[in-house]
């Protein structure tokens, strides 16, 4: 493979890597939050029903940010096959992501879940 492919490959390939850990990083954050929300809401002086919105807002962020790593992962695979093709003779390889975590799956919007 020409040294410009291989450039270019190396480059999509850390792209790609840190595109998938920022969207982890964006889970973990909506799941520390949640977390701090619901052990806020459990002071006695707090109405049970305090932030209930939020918590519903909150869900769907999460919602749409497992939805960007799906998607992520779909852009993963689809540079693997790229790479077969344009890359043949690289030694790497190949990411091989199973169909089933790569399907769409429908998530219920706010109105869905008040």
């Amino acid at each position: 493979m020409s040294s410009m492919i291989y450039t270019d490959a190396l480059k999509l390939k850390k792209l790609v890597r840190e595109a998938e850990a920022l969207s982890d990083e964006a889970m973990l954050a909506c799941a520390k939050l949640k977390q701090a929300m619901l052990k806020a809401r459990q002071n006695p002086d707090v109405p049970v029903d305090t932030g209930q919105r939020a918590i519903l807002r909150l869900t769907q962020a999460e919602q749409q940010a497992m939805s960007m790593s799906t998607n992520l992962l779909r852009v993963h695979d689809e540079l693997s096959k790229v790479a077969r093709v344009h890359a043949v003779d690289d030694a790497g390889i190949p990411t091989d992501v199973p169909a089933a975590a790569i399907q769409s799956a429908s998530a219920p919007t706010l109105e869905e879940i008040a």
